[in-house]
């Protein structure tokens, strides 16, 4: 690998003389990069030592300081919170059922965690990031519907027309609480951009915020079914049953909505349509949230035809954003390998996740699995950097940005061959 800087022959971010547009640039909806912002990838200037198991087939770090200041900030807020959330719980449920609800709401918890995880393997969010989102959902979204219920049911329960009962399950609950769970997603998009890719990242923080929403709702539900019953089991049988094990996932779906928004809005606006977009990404999660909430006498039939074909659509959606992903990410590393900083057939092992389990196989019988690893993921970082870069927002820092990853990468690569 030469140690030569990359060569920026049209650096600056000003529309100039460029070379041909290519008709591959965009392999996907998710990343449409338009002629006038689109430049090569900057030159290597030499060429490298392809990092590759040998039975492959040849063919085919700093936080900023915007991560730095919100999870600091995420961290009082989620302190000061329990202070509300904690008395709340325990006053409803009692020491023991308190307990009893914390264990019980791991369940459906680890569901969504494990989604998570899958969804995110991709392209892995920094760990801070997603405590934040963590802790945003079970401690501050918890102490903001606190504080905003009251005068949500003062200024629009009279105007709505419905009995208080009606009125809390399907407007107050959906309008609240999807506000104040998406509120933390809009905070994560306005202050760690960087991290905040596209609609896949939407999802992933969506689906964390929501996870812990649910957590410490599950609490109160699972609590309150051992405190305020004479048979205590059955009774929380039943309600973990209709909570843990048929919608572990509701509240992930709803703010999942909402978090695709912002992350197509992610891709292509600023700050100020980030604000618009989140308005915007709020309604189908509260009437999703509504209609759950809605279901009455016919609620097997309703879930049966309504909410389980809800939840397979998400399923779609959320597979065919990876495949998205994984082209954008294939084609952005071949420009970087037409450029140099790659050898052709790596890009098969970068951008497939097959390629990347051979990879990470081959290194560790080597004992190099933690430096591959890292090499994997800084690939990846930087195909979705290029994509910002392309996006013509932020051009002359998203080019210092890819500097820096790919004398990182040079790095990664000597560490992984030595």
């Amino acid at each position: 690998m030469t140690n030569n800087g990359p060569s920026y022959p049209h650096s600056g971010g000003t529309p100039g003389s460029r070379a041909p547009f290519p008709q591959q640039a965009n392999p996907t909806w998710l990343g449409q990069v338009e002629p006038r912002y689109y430049r090569p990838a900057p030159h290597d200037g030499g060429g490298v030592r392809p990092v590759l198991p040998p039975a492959y087939p040849a063919a085919g770090q700093s936080a900023t300081r915007g991560l730095a200041g919100l999870v600091a900030a995420g961290g009082v807020l989620s302190l000061l919170g329990l202070f509300m959330v904690l008395p709340f719980l325990l006053q409803r449920t009692g020491t023991a059922g308190f307990v009893v609800g914390f264990v019980a709401s791991l369940v459906p918890l680890s569901a969504v965690l494990l989604a998570v995880f899958v969804i995110d393997r991709w392209e892995p969010e920094p760990k801070r990031l997603l405590l934040f989102a963590f802790m945003w959902g079970a401690v501050v979204s918890i102490a903001v519907t606190m504080l905003i219920q009251p005068f949500f049911a003062l200024a629009a329960g009279p105007a709505a027309g419905l009995d208080p009962t009606t009125f809390a399950a399907t407007v107050q609950a959906p309008v609240v609480e999807e506000f104040a769970k998406s509120l933390g997603l809009l905070l994560i998009l306005l202050f760690a951009r960087k991290h905040f890719d596209g609609p896949v990242d939407g999802v992933v923080f969506a689906f964390t915020i929501a996870g812990g929403f649910a957590f410490t709702e599950n609490i109160l539900y699972f609590g309150r079914a051992i405190a305020g019953s004479d048979t205590p089991g059955a009774e929380l049988a039943a309600v973990f049953f209709l909570r843990g094990v048929m919608s572990p996932f509701a509240h992930a779906i709803f703010t999942g909505t909402t978090g695709l928004v912002l992350g197509l809005a992610a891709r292509r606006a600023g700050p100020g349509l980030s604000v618009v977009a989140f308005g915007v990404g709020l309604v189908p999660a509260m009437v999703l949230h509504s209609s759950w909430n809605s279901m009455g006498s016919d609620f097997l039939v309703q879930y049966l035809f309504v909410q389980v074909p809800i939840f397979l659509a998400t399923v779609l959606v959320i597979v065919l954003l990876r495949v998205a992903e994984n082209r954008l990410t294939r084609q952005r590393l071949r420009e970087y390998a037409a450029a140099g900083w790659f050898a052709a057939s790596e890009v098969d092992v970068l951008a497939t996740a097959s390629g990347r389990r051979t990879a990470l196989r081959w290194a560790a019988s080597s004992g190099r699995r933690p430096q591959m690893k890292a090499f994997l993921r800084a690939a990846t970082r930087l195909a979705f950097t290029r994509q910002r870069d392309l996006s013509g927002r932020d051009v002359a820092a998203h080019q210092l940005d890819e500097r820096h990853q790919l004398a990182h990468i040079a790095v990664l690569r000597d560490a992984v061959l030595r």
